[in-house]
C-alpha cells in the first residue's frame, strides 16, 4: 500500500459504523470531510477527542464538513464506548464511528505505522474536499491528542484559498489578513479581486484583508 499524498483521491470503502453501513463517497456527497483515526476503543486520549468533536458539531456544520471517526474495534464495542464518552465529556456523540476490525480502512489510508506500533493506528487526520481529493493530512503519535482549533483553522484556510487568490500566513486565524498569491500580477485583476486594497511588503509579499469579509 502506497502512502496517500495531497491531491490523491480519497479511497472509497463500505464499512459498518455506529449509525449503520457507511458507503464513504456516497455518504460524503457534496460536503467536505474529516476522517480521523483512533488507536482503539476505551482509550483516554481518544475519549476526550471524540467528546470535543461532538461539542464542535455546529462549527463543522457551519463549514459544510462531515466528520467520521475510525477505530479498529467492532460496532458493539464502539456503542459501549460512546456511553462513556457522553458521560465523561458532557456531550452526545452523533457522528458515525467506523468499525475496522479487518483493518480495511486502516490499510487503505495507511493508518498503521509499523515502526511506531504494528497493531494500532496512529492519530491521523485526513481533510477531504467535495471532489473527494485529499487536501491536507496531519499525523500525531498515539500519545498526543489532536488540536481541534488547528483542525478548524486548516479547514478555514482550505476553503478560503480555494475561493480566492490568496494564501494564509503563519499563525493565521479566520479574520486575519492574508497574502495575495505571487502568480497574480495584473493590476486590473488585483483591483477587482481586492477592492479593499493591499500592502506591498515585498514584490512577492502582498498583504490584504481577508477578502470574503465585509
Amino acid at each position: 500500500m502506497s502512502t496517500l499524498r495531497l491531491g490523491d483521491t480519497a479511497p472509497d470503502f463500505t464499512q459498518q459504523s455506529t449509525v449503520g453501513d457507511i458507503h464513504f463517497h456516497d455518504w460524503l456527497g457534496s460536503s467536505w470531510g474529516v476522517l480521523f483515526s483512533h488507536p482503539k476503543d476505551f482509550t483516554p486520549v481518544c475519549t476526550t477527542e471524540l467528546g470535543m468533536t461532538a461539542k464542535l458539531k455546529d462549527e463543522f456544520a457551519r463549514r459544510n464538513v462531515k466528520v467520521l471517526a475510525v477505530s479498529v474495534d467492532a460496532v458493539d464495542s464502539h456503542l459501549k464506548w460512546l456511553g462513556d464518552i457522553n458521560e465523561t465529556q458532557g456531550t452526545h456523540v452523533e457522528f458515525p464511528v467506523l468499525a475496522d476490525p479487518d483493518r480495511k480502512v486502516s490499510d487503505l489510508y495507511d493508518m498503521i505505522h509499523p515502526n511506531a506500533n504494528d497493531t494500532v493506528t496512529v492519530r491521523s487526520v485526513f481533510f477531504i474536499d467535495p471532489k473527494k481529493k485529499v487536501r491536507a493530512l496531519i499525523t500525531y503519535p498515539a500519545s498526543t491528542g489532536r488540536n481541534f482549533d488547528e483542525i478548524l483553522r486548516v479547514i478555514d484556510s482550505l476553503q478560503l484559498t480555494d475561493s480566492h487568490s490568496v494564501a494564509t500566513p503563519v499563525n493565521w486565524k479566520y479574520g486575519d489578513d492574508v497574502i495575495i498569491v505571487p502568480s497574480l500580477q495584473d493590476p486590473e485583476v488585483l483591483k477587482q479581486k481586492f477592492p479593499k486594497g493591499f500592502t506591498v511588503v515585498k514584490p512577492y509579499l502582498r498583504v490584504t484583508p481577508q477578502p470574503n469579509l465585509k
